[in-house]
């Protein structure tokens, strides 16, 4: 395998970009192609079917790019594809879960709360990994409305605000000590979700933990990029400028239909 291929990241929508952050700071000298499905976000309201159909396509592209890697950087996709798209192709596949693990071990008032789409929520693979946790009180939370807010570049509006405080309030009041935020889009709400949270309350998502099952995968199996400098490259089917806003300047976005 050509060690210097890209890595190829997709989301459904701007969200994976902090999955993408943490993959890159990370492992800055490795290619990264990032494809944002805004067209079709969110992923969380649509049936598995779609699911899967969304993330088949989204692979094919990153396939013709010749992408070494693939990581599924959206909750809903991994909790509902990740095992039809490891049957079909032959390249390597990373997921990302809600980190239920590390906050249900650590909780000291064994309850913890979970924000997420209810396409994760209602998939099998999430239901059966909180099985698990019998011990732990698991308050479920859908972010309805989060997503779009996100998409539409409303992440600091009063919309947004008052949605959170009404997801939030009954997690506090049911005595939470984590919240773990199982959508990708979420931790760009994490400043405003800080604000709202008592102080002890941590929050927990998957960025880092993807990132560092990313390393481990490359030194393991596929082997690091030789090259010196690292290109980014992201696509997205609908207007880049929110997806600008959330990069910054620096960054090659370039609109793709697919």
């Amino acid at each position: 395998m050509d060690n210097n291929k890209p890595i190829g990241i997709f989301d459904s929508g701007i969200g994976g970009t902090s999955i993408w952050k943490e993959i890159h700071h990370l492992l800055p000298n490795e290619k990264t192609i990032y494809l944002a499905d805004s067209k079709n976000a969110p992923y969380g309201q649509k049936s598995k079917e779609e699911i899967i159909a969304l993330s088949m396509k989204n692979t094919d592209l990153l396939l013709e790019m010749n992408c070494k890697l693939i990581v599924v950087a959206c909750n809903t996709a991994t909790t509902n594809a990740i095992w039809e798209l490891r049957a079909k192709y032959d390249v390597p596949f990373i997921g990302i879960e809600p980190a239920i693990k590390p906050a249900a071990n650590q909780s000291l008032t064994q309850t913890i709360g979970i924000l997420a789409t209810q396409g994760t929520l209602n998939s099998e693979l999430f239901n059966k990994t909180i099985e698990k946790y019998q011990n732990t009180k698991i308050i479920e939370q859908v972010g309805h409305g989060l997503v779009q807010l996100i998409e539409n570049g409303k992440i600091n509006s009063t919309e947004m605000t008052e949605l959170l405080r009404s997801y939030l309030t009954p997690m506090i009041e049911a005595n939470i000590d984590y919240l773990v935020l199982g959508c990708s889009h979420y931790p760009y709400l994490i400043p405003q979700i800080k604000k709202m949270l008592p102080k002890h309350i941590q929050i927990i998502d998957s960025g880092e933990a993807v990132a560092r099952q990313t390393q481990t995968l490359l030194k393991e199996k596929i082997g690091f990029t030789t090259a010196q400098n690292s290109e980014s490259v992201f696509y997205t089917n609908t207007d880049p400028s929110v997806l600008q806003s959330i990069l910054g300047n620096g960054y090659s976005i370039e609109r793709k239909d697919f």
